[in-house]
C-alpha cells in the first residue's frame, strides 16, 4: 500500500488484507539498512489474526521516497504523521534495533496514539563504534559484511524464516545490498548516526505510559541483553508495565526464532490495550 505522508510516498505491507483503520491496528517497524520484509512472518500472521497491520519501510528504505530523516526523534514524528493520515487513533508498535528506538520516541512524545510498545533487540545508549560509522560513510560494503556476521548467531538457525533450505546470512546481506543500490549515498551511515546520536531514551521512557515488552536475543552482541537494562528501568520507575522476553537468538530475532518472536508479539498485542480505530 502506497500513502501520502506529507507529500511523500510511504509503503507499508498490510500482510495480505486489505488495510482497515477500525480494526486494531499494528505497525512494524525496521531497522537500519533493511524493509519492511524484515516482518514477512509476524506482520501476515497479524494480519489474518485479528490487526490491520503496517509494516513499513522508513522514508529513504525501498520503495519509500527520500530523503531519510536523520534522527530518531523525526523519524517518529513521521510515523506519528502517517498514522494520522490513515486516520488510525491508537496503535500497538514493534519496533526492532534502530526501529525499537523509533517505537519508544514515538510512544513518548506521541502517547495517545500509543496502544503498547515492543521493543526487539533494543539498547540505550545504541552506541555505534567510530570504525563502524566511518565503514559505513566510506566503504558500505565492509559495514554490511560485518553487521550481517554480527547479526546472525548461528549458520543456520532451525527452522529459520522463511523456511528450511534458506541461507539467513546471504538473504540478509542481498537485502542489505538492495537497500544501498535502491537508497540514497550512504543510508547505512544516516542510520547509524541516527542510533549513535539518539540520548533520550532514559528521558522518553519517563514518558511513556502504554505497556512495553522488551524481547532480547540472547546470544546478542550488537545489542546484548544488558544493553537495555538500564531502559527496561526507567520505563518502570515511571509506572509503565514493562517485561522481558529472551529468546535464543542473536540481534536477527525474526528470522533466527520467527515463531518464538511471533509468539513473544502477538501474546504481547492481545493483552494490551486492543482499540478499535472506527
Amino acid at each position: 500500500m502506497i500513502v501520502d505522508v506529507a507529500g511523500k510516498s510511504v509503503y507499508a505491507y498490510t500482510g495480505g488484507r486489505a488495510f482497515d483503520p477500525a480494526r486494531p491496528v499494528a505497525v512494524f517497524v525496521h531497522g537500519a539498512q533493511h524493509d519492511h520484509s524484515v516482518w514477512g512472518l509476524q506482520s501476515r500472521y497479524f494480519a489474518h489474526h485479528g490487526f490491520s497491520v503496517l509494516a513499513v519501510d522508513l522514508p529513504g528504505h525501498m520503495r519509500s521516497a527520500g530523503p531519510a530523516l536523520t534522527s530518531i526523534g523525526a523519524l517518529a514524528d513521521w510515523l506519528d504523521a502517517l498514522l494520522a493520515a490513515l486516520q488510525v487513533e491508537k496503535a500497538f508498535v514493534a519496533g526492532h534495533s534502530m526501529g525499537s528506538l523509533v517505537a519508544l520516541e514515538f510512544a513518548a512524545r506521541h502517547p495517545e496514539r500509543a496502544s503498547a510498545i515492543a521493543l526487539l533487540a533494543t539498547a540505550f545508549p545504541m552506541a555505534v563504534s567510530p570504525a563502524l560509522l566511518e565503514a559505513a560513510r566510506e566503504r558500505e560494503p565492509d559495514a554490511i559484511a560485518l553487521v550481517n556476521a554480527w547479526s546472525h548467531s548461528t549458520l543456520a538457525a532451525k527452522p529459520s524464516s522463511p523456511g528450511p533450505g534458506f541461507w539467513l546470512r546471504g538473504m540478509n546481506r542481498r537485502l542489505m545490498e538492495r537497500v544501498a543500490a535502491r537508497g540514497e549515498p550512504q543510508l547505512f551511515h544516516t542510520d547509524f548516526a541516527a542510533c549513535n546520536a539518539y540520548a533520550d531514551g532514559l528521558t522518553s521512557a519517563a514518558k511513556v505510559t502504554c505497556p512495553v515488552r522488551l524481547i532480547v536475543g540472547k546470544r546478542d552482541v550488537m545489542t546484548p541483553p544488558r544493553a537495555s537494562a538500564e531502559l527496561a528501568t526507567a520505563l518502570k520507575d515511571a509506572g509503565a508495565r514493562v517485561d522481558t522476553v529472551t529468546l535464543d537468538a542473536g540481534h536477527a530475532l525474526m528470522t533466527e526464532q520467527p515463531d518464538a518472536t511471533l509468539d513473544a508479539l502477538y501474546d504481547f498485542a492481545m493483552r494490551a490495550p486492543r482499540v478499535g480505530n472506527g
